[in-house]
């Protein structure tokens, strides 16, 4: 399942044939536009037509999308060789795009997970932009109650859509799902950790708008938790830095 994850699907279009300007001059195209009722000089997005637009919704920042395949267990299941960088974009046309072309979480196979992060930052502790920050995250214990396909499409489009933090905040470097077999996780990576210098209030409060995304009860809690502690604990869980 996991080395499918990205094939294109039979009844969906490859991005690189969604066209994203209207060819001068082809009456073709025109003609398709003004068959679905549109003025062929107007300015038309993908809500207009889906195979027809000449205009796209740019994101504040670019994105992009990772993908971790499970181990092998043949050798060669180092963290580089399995993270795999899939596709870099940065409009909302181009995200729809992307989405509707690859594998849906609840899909994926035992230990893959989805990434999905400003451009330049590598999901890893050990990114220069990552090394000082930490994460919140939820594990969502019974999977055959949760909708994660929902979810986790509910959690990027609040990352790419910058509503998971306040303006300026500057916090939120990517956002993440693990699949796995006792549980679904879903984390949110900060720049901090609230401490020396960092914005614990910032922090606190994508905390909060995190929980809201995930529609948890108010007796469930997300917890943050910092990348350096998580490393140092080896196979056991850091201990929560904050909770709300």
């Amino acid at each position: 399942m996991a080395t499918a994850a990205f094939e294109i699907k039979d009844e969906q279009r490859p991005l690189n044939e969604i066209p994203v300007s209207l060819p001068n001059g082809e009456e073709s195209t025109e003609d398709a536009i003004a068959a679905e009722g549109n003025d062929p000089t107007e300015q038309l997005t993908v809500f207009h037509s889906a195979d027809n637009f000449n205009v796209k919704h740019p994101l504040m920042n670019k994105w992009t999308l990772w993908f971790t395949k499970p181990p092998s267990g043949k050798g060669g299941n180092d963290w580089s060789d399995l993270l795999k960088e899939v596709v870099t974009f940065d409009s909302v046309e181009e995200f729809w795009g992307i989405y509707n072309n690859i594998s849906k979480t609840s899909d994926l196979s035992l230990k893959s997970d989805y990434h999905l992060f400003k451009q330049g930052v590598r999901p890893e502790w050990e990114d220069v932009q990552n090394k000082n920050g930490g994460k919140w995250s939820y594990q969502f214990r019974d999977k055959r109650a949760v909708n994660i396909d929902e979810l986790w499409l509910n959690v990027m489009l609040s990352a790419i859509g910058e509503t998971l933090e306040a303006d300026a905040a500057n916090e939120v470097m990517g956002v993440v799902v693990n699949v796995r077999k006792a549980f679904y996780r879903i984390g949110v990576w900060t720049r901090t950790t609230g401490a020396k210098g960092g914005n614990k209030d910032a922090l606190m409060e994508i905390g909060k708008r995190f929980k809201d995304v995930l529609k948890l009860p108010a007796r469930d809690y997300v917890e943050f938790s910092g990348h350096t502690e998580s490393a140092h604990s080896g196979s056991t869980r850091a201990k929560a830095k904050y909770s709300v």
